[in-house]
């Protein structure tokens, strides 16, 4: 897992989340509800100067801890403040899977979702 770098870099990378509003808690300053586990990577600063934010999808169970994979990055534009979104193995989410589940809270932002490339099989005959 990389320690520094943009959060692009943990696109397709195992990550441990350290979940500070698990699914069902509330915003301690603006109120809204968790519908999904949100936390941190302990240690890693993001460009912002704090720690670099994600959303765990794919749980439906409160958690403190989580560690699963990177698929996509929700890059703001308008904000400094990129969020990893975190998913259990073998879990898959379209893009506009990630955007419902994301909405909540990314509503208020422009952001560009980035996605790791697909990576050609080993029967791609295409030059």
């Amino acid at each position: 897992m990389p320690v520094t770098g943009s959060p692009r870099s943990y696109l397709g990378q195992r990550v441990t989340v350290q979940i500070d509003r698990p699914l069902g808690s509330c915003h301690p300053e603006h109120g809204f509800p968790y519908p999904v586990n949100y936390g941190y990577l302990p240690g890693i600063p993001a460009p912002d100067g704090e720690a670099l934010d994600a959303y765990v999808l794919g749980v439906g169970a409160p958690l403190s801890t989580f560690t699963g994979h990177c698929i996509a990055v929700i890059h703001r534009l308008d904000d400094d403040d990129d969020k990893l979104v975190v998913v259990p193995e073998g879990v898959t989410l379209s893009d506009d899977e990630i955007r419902a589940q994301t909405r909540f809270q990314e509503q208020y932002f422009r952001s560009n979702l980035l996605r790791q490339a697909p990576v050609p099989s080993s029967d791609d005959t295409s030059p």
